[in-house]
């Protein structure tokens, strides 16, 4: 297996065709922390972009990050969704 210490983000390797399990995986790093820093927005719009490809789960995990977000940040998450799809399209 290859190793390199440069830090990569969770979304970063994922491209338009990844699978729904492959953006929840991103969310969920997002939302814990796991190889990266908490960040609930980027954790949302992860969700939201699994959610919007029918994986069931992201869409309860998605409702959890809006509760704990504000209007402000829930505007920021989708609309940094819109934008990742843009780029990955």
């Amino acid at each position: 297996m290859a190793y390199s210490d440069i830090p990569v983000e969770p979304g970063a390797l994922i491209g338009a065709h990844s699978l729904p399990d492959d953006l929840y995986r991103a969310g969920l790093a997002f939302a814990t922390g796991t190889g990266t820093e908490i960040n609930l927005i980027e954790a949302h719009k992860w969700f939201n972009l699994a959610a919007a490809r029918g994986h069931e789960e992201a869409r309860a995990q998605r409702q959890d990050m809006a509760e704990m977000l504000t209007s402000a940040e829930i505007k920021m998450a989708l609309q940094a969704a819109r934008d990742w799809l843009k780029l990955a399209n």
